[in-house]
């Protein structure tokens, strides 16, 4: 369940990481990080609130996968990243490109198919792209962008830039077979990489229970020596502590670490889906007693913050979406010349 408490568990290889490993303490958050971690989080809800409204009025086209519920995960595991590392993710990805500091007009803009996209139009939602803020997609093919997150950290310890690569992928994408390869080639290179499971319990319509016989993904390194570290994502001081250890330990030259996110979306695994494989009552409850987003607003309250501010910053991420889909509904359509443009032959 996303209230699980983080934990460590490893093999008994080389690399132990059992509950009585010291870890190295985490500086907790001030109220200057707080609130730009609720800004963050807020921003990417009301952005796919608002692409949620534009895909059912016609204006987005193909899939469009939400990431409402999941905002912690993404935000929490961004503080913990230094200038030049890289991210990587599938096709859930709008929150991973707003966290990433790509600008909300450029995302709604790829999202609706227009020329000032951040993939100029052509990739959509799954598609999304920007070397500029190091984030290297959006992946529609499921457990793809996992060898290809290996292969940066290969290349940036190739190059000996200290960089890291964040790899994002989901509980489903967790059973492919290229994903093992990736890890296996992870630690025997000792890359630079932390791979992140963001388990929202559903593959698709498809519980966890039902489509893996061993549901503590944080353990499907063992036989490759990774650790792993199970997560509350709902709980975005964890996230970062967790995302601050495994990232160290990559820069450090020890190789990779599987961080395991409990977390939940709100909405079907896309818009297209009516999600009867859950009850309302279900989500609903964990809406009540596990958002994430609300469990900052309340932690920021109790520090003293005045409610008026906290819906200020509402109102200014409000703006700020209305905004950016305005430009995206008055952008141009790509040119039909540029159909053949940005391919590989």
């Amino acid at each position: 369940m996303a209230s699980e408490k983080s934990s460590r568990s490893g093999s008994g290889g080389k690399r132990p990481t059992g509950n009585g490993q010291k870890q190295p303490a985490v500086a907790a958050f001030t109220r200057a990080e707080r609130l730009d971690a609720y800004k963050q989080m807020l921003l990417i809800r009301r952005f796919e609130e608002k692409a949620g409204q534009l895909y059912g009025m016609g204006h987005i086209g193909g899939f469009c996968h939400l990431y409402i519920g999941q905002e912690a995960v993404v935000v929490g595991l961004q503080m913990a990243l230094k200038p030049g590392d890289q991210v990587i993710t599938a096709y859930r990805d709008h929150g991973h490109t707003l966290a990433a500091g790509m600008d909300a007009k450029s995302v709604m803009a790829e999202l609706t198919g227009r020329r000032h996209g951040c993939s100029k139009g052509k990739g959509g939602s799954m598609h999304m792209f920007s070397p500029e803020k190091h984030f290297y997609g959006g992946h529609g093919i499921v457990g793809a962008c996992v060898p290809l997150g290996a292969g940066l950290a290969f290349a940036n310890k190739y190059r000996g830039n200290d960089r890291v690569c964040l790899t994002y992928f989901g509980d489903g994408a967790a059973n492919q077979g290229q994903v093992y390869e990736a890890f296996n080639m992870a630690e025997l290179w000792k890359l630079p990489v932390v791979f992140v499971i963001e388990n929202n319990k559903y593959a698709m319509g498809t519980s966890i229970e039902r489509s893996s016989s061993t549901t503590n993904l944080s353990q499907r390194g063992l036989s490759f020596d990774i650790p792993g570290e199970h997560v509350d994502g709902m709980d975005i001081e964890a996230v970062r502590a967790a995302g601050v250890r495994a990232i160290a330990n990559a820069r450090a030259g020890k190789g990779p670490t599987i961080l395991e996110m409990m977390t939940y979306r709100y909405r079907g695994h896309s818009m297209s889906d009516p999600a009867k494989y859950r009850t309302r009552e279900e989500v609903q409850q964990m809406r009540d007693t596990h958002d994430a987003i609300e469990h900052v607003r309340n932690l920021l309250l109790k520090d003293g913050v005045n409610e008026a501010d906290l819906k200020a910053i509402d109102r200014q991420v409000r703006d700020e979406v209305n905004a950016a889909a305005e430009f995206a509904l008055s952008d141009p359509e790509p040119d039909p010349s540029q159909l053949t443009t940005d391919v590989l032959v």
